[in-house]
């Protein structure tokens, strides 16, 4: 296992090298320069225009679900679990480098959903399919005259990878369960049974086999099922989280200052942090904010498209403003309350890091107890009710990638999508009961993979990107002109 866990690490870094940063955070800036700014210009529009309704019968899910079910996926344990996971390993200034990932990361996701629903394909049962795939193969042919198809297979078969091996399932039931042991049996008192020298708690097996159970029940029903869940679940728990987290920075308000100062000092590499506690260099601090903000709100990742493409929208741009909110919900809103709170319970005042032994959920839990005070028990059990929602419908959102990402490679053949499910199902069941360090090594080494094509795609289709968008605001300068 040691030497597994060495050579999955060896994988990470070189996937997630300077290179890789370079590419992502380089899009989102070239998308920024060439849409003039747009996701700071342009958030207000997009954020008024979510609850909008259409008939206008071009896709299958309202623009509404659509977001829903691609928040699905991105509200999810890297909110709760990678934000910790990426100020332990990369120190507080990870989450500055989270920051900037997201600022560029909304121009990215508005490009790839508005390209994911111009390529969109209809299908002769009349189900919508489009994702990167299908803007790499379509749109980069139409624009070069030469054949990308291999790099849309790339593609595809990168993102059944995440979906099956890595953010989808192992990642998320493996935050589920840690997140009940610590509610329910924090000192494995109850141990069900023992893997080498592993053992494993009778509420992380009891757990495992429920989320499994669930989530076979919902993904047996496709599309309108998931997105009809993530439509109620992910609205509540975003602000039953967002609530916890509002209470932590409103009653640590004075923390906040000296906060923000150990965030940007680290972020630059600067080792004096959180009275003496060794520091992180600025590569750390970027790799692992860069690849938990990713993580987190995908954006540049290519999975949030496939979802926008199944929109009922007739305006491609209208669609892209609704998906780029997703990355401001889930970055800027719902990843810095979990991240500040983190720092101002570890690092500030006369903390000096965060514990040893604390891994994954358990840090954010922590971090929680210590500044909301108390027994510690109830916020505990709120965060894990969170925790288990928000993963829980990751497991649904990421199920749907994957099958679609299927769906494009056998062209259409649902036997092999139904046979899928079932590995689907048994990659859930298993998460478990594998390590902290292995569940994001691997999760992190698909996501790099998933981004390298749907870059090089957002990048030579940014001049489509930026002419759409012009002729589309000069059509619609206000919200209320436009046609849905």
């Amino acid at each position: 296992m040691e030497k597994f866990s060495s050579i999955l690490k060896l994988i990470d870094d070189v996937v997630w090298g300077l290179p890789t940063i370079i590419l992502i955070l380089a899009t989102g800036i070239l998308l920024t320069v060439r849409m003039r700014g747009m996701q700071f210009t342009k958030l207000g529009r997009a954020l008024k225009s979510i609850f909008r309704k259409s008939d206008s019968g071009h896709g299958e899910v309202s623009s509404f679900g659509a977001l829903c079910t691609a928040l699905s996926a991105t509200i999810g344990t890297g909110n709760i679990v990678g934000v910790a996971t990426a100020i332990a390993a990369g120190g507080p200034g990870a989450l500055f480098w989270m920051w900037v990932a997201a600022l560029v990361g909304i121009a990215t996701k508005y490009a790839e959903c508005m390209l994911a629903v111009l390529y969109r394909e209809k299908k002769e049962d009349g189900h919508i399919l489009g994702g990167p795939f299908y803007t790499i193969e379509k749109g980069m042919k139409e624009l070069t005259g030469f054949s990308w198809k291999w790099l849309a297979v790339l593609f595809a078969v990168f993102g059944i990878m995440a979906g099956l091996l890595g953010i989808g399932t192992i990642t998320q039931v493996h935050g589920i369960t840690s997140a009940v042991k610590n509610a329910f049996d924090p000192t494995e008192a109850k141990i069900a049974f023992e893997i080498g020298s592993n053992s494993y708690s009778w509420s992380v097996v009891i757990a495992g086999l429920l989320v499994t159970l669930f989530a076979a029940l919902v993904i047996i029903g496709g599309l309108k099922r998931i997105s009809k869940v993530a439509s109620v679940v992910v609205p509540f728990m975003a602000i039953v989280y967002v609530f916890l987290g509002l209470s932590v920075i409103i009653m640590n308000a004075t923390y906040i200052p000296q906060a923000f100062k150990v965030i940007f000092k680290s972020a630059i590499g600067l080792k004096a942090v959180a009275g003496g506690a060794v520091g992180w260099t600025i590569k750390e601090a970027m790799q692992k904010g860069v690849a938990r903000g990713i993580f987190s709100n995908e954006a540049g990742l290519g999975s949030a498209p496939i979802a926008a493409s199944t929109a009922d929208v007739k305006e491609p741009v209208a669609q892209g403003l609704v998906s780029m909110t997703g990355t401001f919900i889930d970055t800027i809103i719902i990843c810095t309350m979990t991240g500040l709170a983190i720092v101002i319970a570890f690092f500030t005042g006369n903390s000096a890091g965060i514990p040893e032994g604390l891994e994954g959920v358990a840090i954010t839990s922590a971090a929680f107890n210590n500044v909301l005070g108390g027994d510690g028990k109830s916020v505990q059990f709120l965060l894990m009710i969170c925790l288990v929602f928000f993963a829980f419908t990751t497991i649904l959102g990421w199920d749907y990638y994957s099958e679609r990402c299927i769906e494009y490679l056998t062209n259409g053949k649902m036997g092999i999508v139904k046979f899928y499910r079932i590995l689907y199902i048994c990659a859930v069941f298993i998460g478990p009961y594998l390590t902290v360090s292995q569940v994001w090594d691997i999760a992190d080494i698909a996501n790099g993979l998933m981004a390298i094509p749907n870059c090089i795609s957002l990048i030579v289709l940014s001049g489509v990107v930026s002419k759409a968008t012009k002729a589309y605001f000069q059509k619609y300068p206000t919200l209320q002109s436009e046609t849905l």
